[in-house]
């Protein structure tokens, strides 16, 4: 089970849906150590929630998320030796991990910057929502680091195509919002003062469908990555049959019969 509050971050849960947001807006809500171990723990916790139904990630204060904190993370880095540090990229790993495993549709509602571990996140949601001032930036090079961060060199190019990966954790540069909906990385662009009425209708919608079907679809995105076509195919067989075995799939038949909505219960 998720906790009802958290300590390094805020957290909201309502009708099925919790709403995470990094709450240091003086700084652009940068993260921590605790604040990354404690978003993992969050979303490892959901896998056994059944009560939790969907995501939203935001931040306070008209931005996202600048990334690792400079000077609760980054300066105490450089007195790390290899083994430490280590530690801590295992650390960072854990949290797209644990988003990805997470059953549940995870929305990013992104405002203004998303920069380095924040533009991580964003690309480790599900679906990305943006206002027009919204900017992702995966700024590791500017700092001396490889682009190949927290699943960078992986996920990245599934999004928006091997080149424009490329150019993005090669220059480090932004990726301004309009163009970030072009590309596909942001599913699209809502105003400021609407970012989180369209992020929690769209959580509202995932939530009042079928649960279980939800995160078999997220787990099969995902397996299917590495598979041919045939065995995706052969894949997907297995998982539509498990589905069919719901209590969803004979309420969705009963209320058709019935020609009334059906109410999902995630069962």
């Amino acid at each position: 089970m998720i906790p009802k509050t958290a300590q390094h971050l805020r957290l909201d849960s309502s009708g099925g849906v919790v709403t995470l947001t990094l709450d240091r807006p003086e700084r652009k809500n940068p993260l921590t150590f605790e604040s990354y171990e404690e978003l993992s723990a969050i979303f490892r916790a959901a896998a056994k929630d059944d009560a939790v139904r969907a995501f939203i990630v935001t931040g306070a204060g008209g931005n996202f998320c600048s990334g690792g904190d400079v000077h609760e993370i980054i300066g105490p880095l450089l007195e790390r030796d290899t083994k430490g540090l280590m530690r801590f990229t295992a650390m960072t790993g854990e949290l797209v991990k644990a988003m990805r495993a997470c059953p549940q549709p995870i929305i990013s509602a992104v405002d203004g910057i998303a920069a380095g571990a924040g533009a991580i996140i964003a690309m480790a949601s599900d679906i990305r929502l943006a206002t027009p001032r919204a900017r992702a930036a995966f700024l590791f090079n500017r700092v001396g680091l490889a682009g190949c961060d927290m699943g960078a060199c992986a996920i990245l190019p599934r999004l928006i195509g091997q080149g424009r990966a490329s150019e993005l954790l090669f220059t480090g540069r932004a990726l301004r919002a309009e163009e970030g909906e072009r590309w596909g990385f942001f599913n699209r662009i809502v105003a400021e003062d609407a970012l989180m009425a369209e992020a929690r209708a769209l959580a509202e919608e995932i939530a009042a469908g079928p649960g279980f079907a939800h995160g078999m679809t997220k787990r099969m995105l995902a397996m299917e990555w590495a598979m041919g076509i045939e065995q995706a195919i052969e894949a997907e067989a297995v998982a539509q049959a498990l589905c069919m075995t719901t209590q969803d799939f004979r309420r969705a038949y009963e209320a058709f019969v019935a020609k009334q909505t059906p109410v999902f219960r995630g069962d």
